[in-house]
C-alpha cells in the first residue's frame, strides 16, 4: 500500500483536532509518525502552519500494531475569518480561529474583556478561547464597535464561528 500526501494531510487533520500528542502507523514496508507540539492551533493551513511533524521511512522494519483508525469526517471547507457580513449592514464578522471553549473573561470573577458598545483596536484581547488545556488570547484583527457577542461564556465554539460582529465605521 502507498500513502499519498492527501493521506498525510488528512492523519494531520484528525490528529491536530484531537488530544492526540504522537501518532505512528506502519504500513508495511511504509512507517509514518506525526507528533505534535503543545502550543496553539490557529490556522486552517494544517500542512504550513500547525505545529506537527510528519516523517515518512521507507523499507523501514514492520512491527505489529493493533490499531482501528477512526472514521474521518468529511466537511465543507471552513469560512474566512474577518469577512464582512453583508446582511449585517456591513458589520464585520470576529471569528473563531480553533475549536474550543470561549471565554468573554480572564476568570469567573472578572469583567468581560468587551461588552456591546465597546470600541476595540487591533491586536486588543477580546476573548480567551481554551484548546487541549491551553487558553488562547484571542487578539481583534479589527478595529471598531462591538454591534453583538454572537456566543454565550463557557460554550464550545468552532473553528470559524463567528464569535463578536463589529462596526469597523463605530
Amino acid at each position: 500500500m502507498k500513502i499519498d500526501l492527501n493521506q498525510i494531510r488528512e492523519l494531520l487533520s484528525v490528529v491536530s483536532q484531537t488530544d492526540i500528542t504522537e501518532l505512528t502507523l506502519e504500513f508495511g514496508d511504509q512507517k509514518i509518525t506525526i507528533k505534535k507540539n503543545a502550543v496553539q492551533i490557529a490556522s486552517a493551513s494544517i500542512i504550513a502552519e500547525t505545529p506537527m511533524s510528519a516523517q515518512v521511512a521507507h523499507n523501514a522494519p514492520a512491527k505489529a500494531m493493533s490499531f482501528e483508525p477512526a472514521p474521518v469526517a468529511q466537511s465543507a471547507p471552513p469560512p474566512k475569518a474577518e469577512e464582512p457580513v453583508s446582511a449585517n449592514n456591513g458589520y464585520v464578522a470576529v471569528t473563531s480561529p480553533m475549536v474550543g471553549t470561549f471565554y468573554r473573561a480572564a476568570s469567573p470573577t472578572a469583567a468581560p474583556f468587551v461588552d456591546i458598545g465597546d470600541r476595540i483596536s487591533v491586536g486588543q484581547t477580546v476573548c480567551i478561547i481554551e484548546a487541549m488545556k491551553l487558553m488562547n488570547d484571542m487578539p481583534a484583527e479589527v478595529a471598531g464597535k462591538i454591534v453583538k457577542v454572537c456566543v454565550d461564556n463557557g460554550t464550545t465554539v468552532e473553528y470559524g464561528q463567528t464569535l463578536f460582529l463589529v462596526d469597523p465605521k463605530g
